[in-house]
């Protein structure tokens, strides 16, 4: 479990995503999060379409097929949400705790031209500032690991989904058990946890048990590690140029400690350390 307060680590969170969200989309774009590469791993692309791939692959895992009112939790500077806003001509709805981020998803949305189907604003996952049953799809892609309280979260996730709406997440968790994570393991997970400025993160299983204590209709859930693990080595490597070295160094000292995390990252989920887990349900009716 976390040891930072939780209203500091907000404070880290932003500044950590304040910091280095203009040189992530100056060099990699506007999608921050893993990308798809074949359900083992073995296809090569683009890196930016195996982001805008793992959207879609989601979408389809999931079964969502149409939406109207949409929440993305943790939108960075609104890549999914502006992409999941166009595919369903729906309204859409992004949170963050970056304040450089919502405005500059706001101007993405209107150099898009969909300002007024897609808002943004800053907003604490753990108590949304939203009605109950108020989307009938929360979209959380790689912001659970964030969260301070994983039950809660959820909880809130479930608590502002219509009757019959879905939910979807895709967060990085560790390892199932038995056996308990060993010493080299835990190490490793305090590396990534500093680095990224992470409480903590739990299992796959852990997650299902959460949300199948909910009042959520066919839970469901499914570990991509191996779909999303070429990621990291692609970020890499395209961080070796001139230009995001550049950017590395101009960003702060704050951008600069985070990347010394992309290794430790690509080791865990190699060795199965670190595992991309997917969870999916339907609220259930009134």
């Amino acid at each position: 479990m976390t040891t930072t307060a939780p209203q500091q680590l907000y404070r880290n969170i932003q500044e950590f995503y304040d910091a280095s969200s203009g040189l992530w989309e100056s060099v990699w774009g506007e999608h921050m999060h893993h990308g798809y590469y074949g359900a083992d791993g073995s296809i090569k692309k683009d890196r930016r379409q195996a982001q805008i791939d793992l959207i879609e692959e989601l979408l389809n895992w999931s079964e969502v097929e149409q939406a109207t009112d949409i929440l993305d939790v943790g939108c960075g500077i609104g890549g999914s949400t502006l992409h999941l806003a166009r595919q369903f001509n729906a309204n859409a709805t992004g949170i963050t705790l970056s304040p450089k981020q919502a405005q500059r998803a706001r101007q993405r949305a209107a150099a898009a031209g969909i300002a007024y189907k897609a808002n943004f604003q800053v907003a604490n996952a753990l108590a949304m500032p939203f009605a109950d049953n108020s989307f009938d799809l929360v979209w959380s892609l790689e912001s659970g690991e964030h969260m301070p309280d994983k039950q809660q979260f959820l909880g809130e996730c479930c608590r502002v989904l219509r009757p019959g709406g879905r939910l979807m997440m895709a967060t990085w968790c560790h390892r199932n058990g038995p056996p308990e994570l060993s010493i080299q393991e835990s190490q490793l997970l305090k590396q990534v946890y500093d680095l990224f400025h992470l409480p903590y993160v739990i299992s796959l299983a852990e997650y299902e048990d959460i949300a199948k204590a909910l009042p959520l209709d066919k839970v469901c859930s499914a570990d991509w590690s191996k779909a999303v693990s070429p990621f990291w080595d692609v970020v890499i490597d395209s961080a070796i140029n001139p230009q995001a070295l550049f950017g590395l160094l101009s960003s702060g000292w704050t951008t600069l400690r985070g990347a010394f995390a992309l290794e430790p990252m690509r080791k865990g989920l190699a060795d199965g350390t670190i595992t991309y887990g997917l969870i999916s349900g339907q609220k259930q009716s009134l």
